[in-house]
């Protein structure tokens, strides 16, 4: 939808009256716009690169943790497997990531860097977190081993009974200088 191409921070993408194909139709547009083919995004200096997936640069994965949440399913068999459905927070959002990566905003941000463990790598991780504290926003970035450029993980809205505190621990936790 064109419309949505004009849309600003902090008004909300129009998707909700579209088709499964013509939201995610729209939803691209932005997305490549912002970040897929935005050679110079860049959050203070250092800029933002692809997820590797099986070794290869993957901006589709990301575009699935932008517009996506994983949640857990059970199966007719009894197992609880893990999904990513389309959450709609999260995608009506989305022209919102590269705003905050930019930092267009001056106030009511909070932005720091933690050290965490990460379940699935089985090791500490450093990350970074802009942090809308007005909007109850936020955007995860990675910074690279080689601390030159960043990973875009995720981005959502904290619309979790969970998800603000879980936040303000982090922040307590936050290391004295952004990676």
């Amino acid at each position: 939808m064109p419309l949505n191409q004009i849309k600003k921070y902090s008004d909300l993408l129009e998707i909700m009256h579209l088709n499964d194909y013509g939201r995610l139709a729209s939803l691209r547009a932005i997305y490549d716009r912002d970040i897929q083919d935005n050679e110079n995004l860049a959050f203070q200096t250092k800029i933002i690169r692809p997820i590797k997936k099986d070794g290869q640069p993957s901006f589709d994965t990301v575009f699935n943790h932008l517009i996506k949440e994983e949640i857990e399913i059970e199966e007719e068999d009894g197992k609880t497997v893990k999904r990513r459905v389309f959450e709609k927070d999260r995608a009506q959002r989305l022209h919102w990531v590269r705003f905050h990566i930019e930092v267009k905003k001056k106030t009511g941000m909070e932005i720091f860097s933690t050290e965490e463990r990460d379940v699935k790598k089985r090791k500490n991780v450093f990350r970074t977190y802009i942090y809308d504290l007005e909007q109850q926003y936020v955007v995860i970035l990675e910074p690279q081993n080689s601390g030159l450029d960043y990973y875009l993980l995720s981005a959502y809205y904290l619309n979790k009974s969970w998800a603000t505190k879980n936040m303000l621990k982090k922040m307590a936790k936050k290391l004295p200088t952004v990676l």
